[in-house]
């Protein structure tokens, strides 16, 4: 099977290490370079066309990452009965049902599993549980790089702003760290599983808040409370109506959640027969997506489909069917924004009670309008209070 890839940045260059060093039945045979980009080996190129119409390569592997171009060179790839295989969650989570159709209009297959989860075989699993069973759940830490902030934030006690430099140094985070840390990546993420869960066109807008104005003393109030921060995708089906988030989530110190440290990854599915189910291993990194990407080449050359989906799944997306507790931290006089909620006071952080999230979240945008660098976290499960979480010294009931 002869291979092309689109883009030689990290993720294609492991690529390229994973089957030069592996099965010789798979072979790269073009590199597609932008012109500014020197040409260092042989089978580098500027010249898409050449690549498009030469009936030897039997798969492009994209990994060029963002929208455009992507997008029109993963369709015209498809149109000229290539095979794709993509890491670009970007535009596997806006053009899902398109690349599909158009894949299946010509015969080849459209594989995606490196866009979630890194390493994990997260992808493959999830349509695995969704020909069996209905999916109600699907939650967990999506993002290595955001992870690996967290984590050293807390254990190693230290600032932000250094543990993310350190995060660029060892390749989790991109020089514009901002889809990471801002949840846009989660986002993309948890757009592609839920379209696979619950065979739908996911949402244009999904309530999102990251962890760029987490503080150290965040972190430290939190470990106070024997609670430990991760940045969490959440989707959940009831019925014809589903929900999506993505949010801090303060986790009790004992949690799987709080143990998931460095860039791994925790992703857990919920399905009416089969339970739960939770996966774990490296979300960020050159090699753990390159061997993704390199498992859905194989699942190609051995002839293994994946689960076909439509995407037509009439379903009504509900931003306020999960309703939780929330910890603010902010100028006190946007405190007065919850008045209507029944809400206490921690250590100067606002404790609101059992509030809707598409609720919480558009109130979220007014704080920031008034403190920029205001601070949510969600709290534990929907059933937990926050007295069940936060210890309740010195607490003023004021709503």
């Amino acid at each position: 099977m002869k291979i092309a890839i689109l883009g030689f940045g990290t993720v294609g260059s492991g690529v390229y290490d994973i089957i030069a060093n592996g099965d010789t039945r798979m072979r790269v045979t073009a590199i597609f370079i932008r012109p500014t980009h020197p040409a260092t080996m042989p089978e580098m190129t500027t010249d898409l066309d050449a690549i498009l119409n030469d009936p030897t390569i039997d798969v492009i592997v994209e990994t060029m990452g963002g929208l455009h171009p992507a997008h029109d060179y993963i369709l015209q790839a498809l149109q000229h009965g290539k095979h794709v295989v993509t890491a670009n969650k970007a535009v596997v989570a806006k053009y899902l049902p398109e690349f599909t159709a158009v894949a299946a209009q010509h015969h080849v297959q459209f594989y995606f599993e490196a866009t979630t989860g890194g390493g994990i075989p997260w992808i493959r699993n999830l349509e695995r549980a969704a020909r069996i069973d209905q999916i109600d759940t699907i939650e967990g830490i999506f993002n290595g790089t955001s992870n690996y902030i967290l984590d050293q934030m807390q254990r190693a006690h230290l600032d932000f702003d250094p543990v993310l430099l350190a995060a660029k140094d060892m390749g989790y985070a991109e020089a514009d760290p901002s889809a990471d840390i801002d949840g846009e990546d989660v986002v993309n993420k948890l757009k592609i599983s839920a379209a696979l869960a619950y065979n739908m066109a996911p949402p244009r807008d999904v309530p999102n808040f990251g962890i760029r104005n987490v503080s150290k003393a965040d972190i430290d109030f939190f470990a106070s409370q024997h609670q430990v921060l991760r940045l969490i995708g959440k989707s959940k089906r009831d019925g014809d109506h589903y929900s999506m988030v993505v949010e801090p989530r303060l986790y009790s110190e004992t949690a799987l959640a709080a143990n998931t440290f460095e860039n791994f990854n925790l992703i857990r599915l919920h399905g009416q027969t089969i339970g739960d189910l939770q996966f774990y291993g490296q979300g960020a990194g050159k090699y753990p997506t390159a061997n993704a990407i390199v498992q859905d080449l194989y699942d190609i050359l051995e002839n293994a489909p994946h689960l076909d989906r439509s995407f037509d799944q009439p379903l009504h997306f509900d931003a306020n069917l999960n309703v939780t507790d929330y910890v603010l931290r902010a100028d006190p006089m946007t405190f007065a924004m919850f008045n209507d909620r029944e809400t206490e006071i921690v250590n100067d952080r606002l404790v609101i009670k059992q509030i809707p999230t598409g609720d919480m979240h558009k109130l979220m945008r007014g704080v920031l309008a008034i403190d920029a660098d205001a601070f949510m976290a969600a709290i534990g499960d929907s059933e937990l209070a926050a007295k069940d979480v936060l210890h309740q010294q010195d607490q003023e009931v004021i709503g």
